[in-house]
């Protein structure tokens, strides 16, 4: 069973300096329909003008992915982590019994476009942590490459749940095909582009919740399209 999340249903916030859709409900937007999938929590489709960001705040018992689509997000936290995230990058940071960070769009003349993507974890107060690690165009072009998983395994960013998380940059008609084994769910998210998901097609900010299938077809529309794909426990 596929169930299509279309992008234009999603929650908005616009404060000037961003404009933020929110997958799932998030802040000021509350939808009991959608509260999240399984344990993906957030997708925030984040647009952040030249200079600004989020001050320093705090989050605990959260697994927290940030994934640039264009620009470039600098990163601190109270771990004393600093660094730059840009197109290829996906950082990971375990919010455990605690931590505080800021993110701020790194470029005083262009505008950052990323996802926040908050995952629960499969056990609370954990120590708090943070990983980066960048990922070429060649590695997920007409691919599905594994950016996060459980156990780092691929050299992917360790998630501490139970979910693999996979990218691919899809070009015109090119095909990629996920078996899903018994007892998991995915979630499909189209960050740009278009694509056919089985018979389904889908559009930049669409989303679709997965259950019950055994295989996932991905095929690649007119111009370049970037996918994120979430495989995790039912």
């Amino acid at each position: 069973m596929i169930t299509i999340r279309p992008g234009s249903d999603r929650g908005n916030a616009d404060f000037g300096w961003l404009d933020s859709r929110h997958t799932f409900s998030f802040g000021n937007y509350y939808d009991p329909a959608h509260m999240g999938f399984g344990t993906l929590r957030v997708i925030n489709e984040d647009k952040v003008a030249p200079g600004q960001g989020f001050s320093t705040h705090g989050h605990r018992d959260m697994e927290i992915i940030s994934y640039v689509l264009d620009g470039s997000l600098a990163h601190k936290d109270s771990l004393g982590n600093g660094s730059v995230i840009r197109p290829g990058d996906v950082q990971r940071m375990s919010a455990g019994t605690g931590i505080m960070h800021s993110e701020y769009n790194a470029s005083d003349t262009e505008p950052v476009h990323f996802l926040q993507i908050w995952v629960l974890p499969q056990e609370k107060g954990i120590a708090p942590g943070y990983e980066q690690t960048y990922f070429a165009p060649e590695t997920r072009l007409n691919q599905l490459r594994l950016v996060g998983s459980p156990d780092g395994r691929e050299g992917s960013v360790v998630i501490h749940q139970d979910l693999n998380l996979y990218a691919a940059t899809l070009q015109a008609a090119a095909s990629v095909t996920h078996a899903l084994k018994a007892g998991r769910h995915a979630w499909l998210h189209v960050a740009k582009g278009a694509i056919k998901l089985n018979d389904y097609e889908l559009s930049a900010g669409d989303g679709a919740a997965i259950a019950e299938e055994t295989a996932l077809t991905l095929v690649g529309g007119s111009e370049d399209a970037e996918v994120l794909l979430f495989d995790m426990a039912a």
